[in-house]
């Protein structure tokens, strides 16, 4: 059909997408603090109000749109439709609760979605998200510790190395290699957070959708 056709056709731009969109999470929140606003330049927010009667209460929502297309080759930009070269973000923050959409107009069934809990604790609790046991049994889970879990080399920066910075105003830190079991033996000594997400992908194309939402997560994971 006319539709595999063209999908058989777009499907190297589409990997190239979805490997740049799997990553939104680790790299558009910095990309938004670095770049100024505007359809120009990269960012451009379309809405930020506050809200009453929504995810996780009362916060504040926020609608972005992230112009991808500065970020690759001019060459690769001028064969691909405009829509495909826009990521939208939609954002409800009402801490310690949190959660972020991510779509692509181009890809219309498509979607990242992820919810966070911020707790005053190691890591232990057990279903923040009050999860259904069938919703649980779909559920990886994957700890982060951000002092043992390798960096790749051209991510590293040393003076965001929790093993080596030390607050100037709080005075606390480096962290050593046990600051979790050090925490749990002497529970009440430092304060700590533990951001609990739950990532959900959905990629609802037949044939393709469970190989593509594995593939998105393994990216982000990583």
């Amino acid at each position: 059909s006319t539709v595999a056709s063209d999908f058989h056709v777009l499907m190297p731009y589409l990997w190239f997408s979805l490997f740049q969109i799997g990553q939104l999470p680790m790299t558009f929140e910095k990309k938004s603090r670095e770049e100024t606003c505007g359809e120009g330049s990269g960012v451009e927010i379309l809405e930020n109000r506050p809200y009453k009667d929504g995810p996780g209460g009362i916060g504040q929502y926020t609608h972005k749109v992230y112009h991808i297309g500065m970020h690759i080759p001019s060459w690769f930009r001028s064969i691909l439709p405009k829509a495909a070269l826009r990521v939208e973000e939609e954002s409800w923050n009402a801490y310690p609760y949190t959660r972020t959409r991510y779509t692509c107009p181009f890809v219309e069934k498509f979607s990242i979605d992820i919810e966070t809990y911020y707790k005053a604790d190691p890591g232990d609790h057990v279903n923040v998200f009050n999860l259904s046991p069938a919703e649980k049994r779909q559920t990886i889970l994957d700890p982060i510790d951000i002092v043992k879990d390798p960096i790749p080399p051209h991510e590293y920066k040393s003076e965001e190395d929790p093993k080596l910075y030390k607050s100037v105003k709080t005075k606390r830190g480096p962290l050593s290699e046990d600051w979790i079991e050090g925490y749990k033996n002497k529970p009440g000594k430092y304060p700590i957070m533990c951001a609990y997400k739950l990532c959900k992908v959905e990629f609802r194309y037949w044939g393709m959708q469970s190989k593509i939402e594995r593939f998105i997560h393994d990216v982000d994971g990583h």
